[in-house]
């Protein structure tokens, strides 16, 4: 038989044990802080009909989508969890409870170039809030807010999450008259960032078909910045001009005060007129969030309100406001520039309970009462020599090796060995369960600052 060679496809990733653990701590903390705030978990099947996927598709979406034919079906990959979403609520409007509150943490697929941190298919963890008809602008200072206790349960600190509203974008592209060309234009500002005020004001000018004097105005309004209260006052002073830039002003302004009203610090989040985000379908608020000491990474987490997404799947408004993180590029970057903590413990067990009797019947009892006491227990059930075993339990990178002979059973105790520090005792399987959790319970921060 000829072999064929292992090999994983180019985008797409995949973890040894140690850093799947890892990745899956980052989602615990993701699904415990959603759940928190009344955030229901979804699901959503991984391959739609194309047709649901592409209805507010076009531009990169329908370049980058996966699309295949099975049978007579027209199908394709989902491309994110904003529109699965849409069509979710569509079907199921008469049987859910708004505002709806959803999370996700699912993977999505891009045919992209695959490139360093960029991925083909990867993990968003995603929350939204669905209204019927109205959805009030409180929750569009609430979504970042959540994700600022997001972040903080990461033990970060030094991040930013910048906002913006589309609104005040389109209604001072309205005052320049150029309400028909503000995607293109919005879509180039949004990449000020990544490559730079000249290249965009070319692209603005060669791309866009701006005249000079436009692009001028354009990029001085985009470099307008200080406190938030400082880029609120400059803003005012263009009121009066058109009624979509002062709605647009009216709801940031109330999206920075709810923001501190939450408890989110000023220094973490800040008025930033750069950010338009490029799907189309975003109409109000936006959000973008950046590692400060990171800014090479780009954003991490981004989203914003909108107000037509559902409109293709049911004849009734379904406002929403989401944020998403792209979870496989966030842990990408930080595995790479050494920000995710090592000192967490990542074996698949706290315990590894090893038999050294002809009997293992002792041995599986005291495994299970030590899962009983919340650890995470495995029993090892090899026949092989001391030496191996504790091989194994040095590879597996256990914290603890506990050890059941003839003398630990007749003392009615086990022998614990802190795998870290050599140390052993024996002491009762009670006993050594709280030696166990008091050791595992460590304070220290998932991801670190440097």
């Amino acid at each position: 038989m000829e072999r064929i060679k292992p090999r994983t496809l180019s985008g797409f990733m995949e973890l040894l044990p140690g850093k799947q653990i890892q990745m899956e701590r980052i989602m615990g903390v993701l699904k415990d802080t959603y759940s928190r705030y009344g955030f229901a978990p979804l699901d959503t099947p991984a391959i739609e009909d194309a047709q649901i996927l592409l209805a507010k598709g076009g531009g990169e979406t329908e370049k980058q989508i996966y699309r295949f034919q099975k049978g007579d079906s027209d199908l394709a990959l989902r491309f994110d969890l904003t529109v699965p979403l849409a069509k979710y609520v569509a079907l199921h409007y008469n049987d859910l409870a708004f505002p709806f509150r959803r999370y996700q943490i699912s993977k999505v697929y891009r045919g992209e170039r695959a490139q360093r941190g960029r991925f083909r298919e990867f993990y968003q963890a995603d929350i939204d809030i669905i209204g019927d008809g109205k959805l009030d602008i409180l929750n569009e200072a609430e979504i970042p807010a959540i994700i600022y206790q997001v972040f903080r349960g990461f033990g970060l600190t030094r991040f930013q999450i910048r906002v913006n509203n589309r609104k005040i974008l389109g209604g001072f592209y309205h005052m320049l008259g150029l309400s028909e060309k503000s995607g293109d234009i919005m879509r180039t500002v949004d990449k000020l960032d990544k490559i730079g005020k000249e290249k965009v004001g070319e692209i603005l000018r060669e791309d866009c078909g701006l005249t000079q004097e436009e692009t001028a105005q354009i990029l001085e309004f985009m470099a307008i910045s200080g406190t938030n209260d400082q880029v609120l006052s400059a803003l005012s002073g263009y009121r009066g001009r058109n009624e979509m830039f002062d709605q647009g002003l009216d709801e940031l302004e109330a999206v920075t005060r709810n923001l501190a009203a939450f408890g989110v610090p000023q220094e973490n989040f800040g008025v930033d007129l750069t950010i338009a985000r490029g799907l189309d379908y975003y109409t109000g608020t936006v959000y973008e969030t950046t590692l400060l000491d990171h800014p090479e990474i780009g954003s991490v987490c981004s989203g914003g309100r909108y107000d037509n997404l559902a409109g293709y799947y049911i004849d009734k408004a379904l406002p929403g406001v989401g944020i998403s993180i792209g979870l496989t590029r966030l842990f990408y970057v930080l595995d790479e520039q050494g920000l995710l903590n090592d000192k967490l413990p990542t074996a698949p067990a706290d315990a590894l309970v090893l038999p050294m009797t002809a009997d293992p019947a002792p041995a599986i009892a005291l495994a299970q009462s030590l899962r009983e006491e919340g650890l995470r227990v495995q029993l090892y059930g090899e026949q092989k020599k001391f030496k191996q075993k504790m091989t194994y339990a040095d590879k597996l990178g256990v914290p603890f090796v506990v050890l059941l002979g003839e003398d630990e059973l007749a003392q009615g105790k086990c022998s614990v060995k802190n795998m870290t520090t050599g140390e052993q005792v024996t002491v009762t399987a009670s006993e050594a369960a709280q030696l166990m959790k008091t050791t595992l319970d460590t304070r220290e921060p998932l991801i670190l600052e440097k």
